[in-house]
């Protein structure tokens, strides 16, 4: 019984201390001051484990595609590069004041396509990062995952001549209501068409 009070003592100290916490404005919100190593910590683990939850089901289509890499390179070009960058950019105007600091892309790869595919989906939450499936379809979100796993190591040039061989900013209509299969492996075509089928 003494253990079970002192838990529930323990509780409501954490309790009043959480709540005292909030309400003093005690912690600091501004994107120009890094959180507590407990905060950011913490922070780090609920996005990756939530990632790693939502990523069942979704098959990636075939990231090699040269038509599909070039309608990534469109939208990445158009909607990415303020806050991602492009190659021999260190940083950007926008990318200095956001908090956490987006990763360069043109830098660092996407190890995982999937899960890739799911944070442009469907964004990260007081990050910066726009859920891009709420004005995207979703060949166009797997053309711009594949377009990532070929941007590190490219040069300006390349990039550029990349970009300007694509047919820029498109991408469809995405669906509201969020029935779209995520499981569905596109096809894309030079012709900028597309089309789906379940494997």
């Amino acid at each position: 019984m003494k253990s079970i009070i002192w838990s529930l003592g323990l509780l409501v100290l954490v309790a009043v201390g959480a709540t005292v916490l909030v309400w003093s404005g005690a912690y600091n919100i501004a994107a120009d001051q890094p959180h507590w190593s407990l905060t950011e910590d913490l922070m780090e683990t609920v996005r990756d484990r939530s990632i790693v939850a939502r990523l069942s089901g979704i098959t990636a289509p075939d990231l090699g595609d040269e038509s599909l890499i070039r309608v990534g390179a469109g939208n990445y070009d158009a909607m990415c590069v303020g806050c991602h960058l492009q190659p021999g950019e260190d940083h950007s105007e926008l990318s200095v004041g956001l908090y956490p600091a987006p990763p360069n892309l043109s830098r660092d790869k996407a190890e995982d396509p999937v899960e890739a595919f799911w944070i442009i989906k469907h964004g990260i939450k007081m990050s910066g990062m726009p859920a891009w499936g709420k004005s995207m379809e979703d060949e166009y979100i797997w053309g711009m995952v594949a377009f990532l796993q070929r941007l590190p190591g490219m040069s300006a040039d390349q990039y550029h001549e990349l970009v300007e061989a694509s047919e820029g900013h498109t991408h469809g209509h995405a669906d509201t209501d969020d029935t779209h299969d995520e499981g569905a492996t596109i096809h894309a075509h030079p012709d900028g068409s597309q089309h789906e089928h379940k494997d």
